[in-house]
């Protein structure tokens, strides 16, 4: 427990009743430097008395966020349990409440060299390094990544309804993790470009924000109609190729209608050679 901890989360503003309930939580149950926070989910559900899916959604934008950081994990009789460490640095930088100390460099004890074991933990599994170690590099925070990610994403979101788009942050994870996947990034666009043709007309209840729909990958189904058209118009072309193939072979009459870009396709392709060409009566 540290009541240096929860003074200093106790000054900010986490934007939610939900998000503070459970900062708080884990601020009693944390040593003077942030660490050593060790409670099950289930642990915090049943003490804040809130929703299983408010915890794991709380605790995984804290995550996101760099309020929390996962340091190591300790075994218990489920298995294991996951370390947390307030970042202290980390809260500073939220909003004050109005008329409270915000200062915590007066309040907030040095910076421990040694982790704190706890009562009855035998072993510790995770890095050897402290948590608060002063040399420990933290992952930064995913908010931040997202903000900086390539502008392919953003090109892929921009096409979708404007008046649908929700949830930002998470819609671009999605289309990345697409992209990363080999989606081609102009297949993407065109079944965005398509759903948002077919579904121009739907009413509001029948539309589909845009985080529910990268999320569902519903985008999958319209690259499939769109590489599945390309393919049968791949067909089509080399079957009509084909044909006039046959047609300069054989010196057919019909060859006076073959176009000057046929004839480059057809020995692009190297269905018939120049001399077979001139042969029939073409020009090249």
């Amino acid at each position: 427990m540290s009541w240096r901890v929860e003074k200093a989360c106790t000054a900010r503003k986490f934007g939610s009743a939900p998000r503070k309930q459970i900062i708080m939580f884990l601020a009693d149950k944390a040593s003077d430097d942030g660490s050593d926070i060790w409670c099950s989910k289930g642990t915090i559900r049943q003490h804040t008395e809130l929703g299983e899916t408010t915890v794991k959604r709380t605790i995984r934008a804290f995550l996101q966020e760099g309020i929390l950081v996962e340091t190591g994990k300790r075994r218990c009789k489920n298995g294991f349990t996951v370390v947390y460490q307030i970042d202290l640095g980390r809260v500073r930088t939220l909003q004050p409440i109005t008329g409270l100390d915000t200062e915590m460099e007066s309040s907030v004890g040095p910076v421990l060299t040694e982790p704190r074991m706890g009562g009855g933990v035998t072993e510790v599994l995770g890095s050897p390094r402290p948590p608060n170690h002063p040399k420990t590099i933290h992952k930064p925070p995913m908010r931040e990544r997202v903000a900086v990610e390539d502008e392919l994403a953003d090109k892929v979101l921009a096409v979708y309804p404007s008046d649908r788009q929700r949830g930002k942050a998470d819609c671009l994870r999605k289309i990345r993790a697409a992209l990363d996947e080999g989606v081609s990034p102009k297949d993407f666009m065109d079944a965005v470009k398509a759903y948002a043709t077919e579904s121009a007309d739907f009413t509001r209840s029948k539309v589909c924000f845009s985080d529910n729909w990268f999320k569902s990958e519903r985008w999958r189904a319209y690259v499939g109609d769109i590489t599945k058209g390309r393919e049968e118009r791949k067909a089509k072309e080399a079957e009509m190729l084909a044909g006039l193939a046959n047609w300069i072979a054989e010196k057919h009459a019909l060859c006076r209608l073959i176009t000057p870009s046929q004839i480059d396709a057809l020995l692009a392709s190297k269905l018939v050679t120049k001399a077979q060409i001139r042969a029939a009566g073409l020009k090249i």
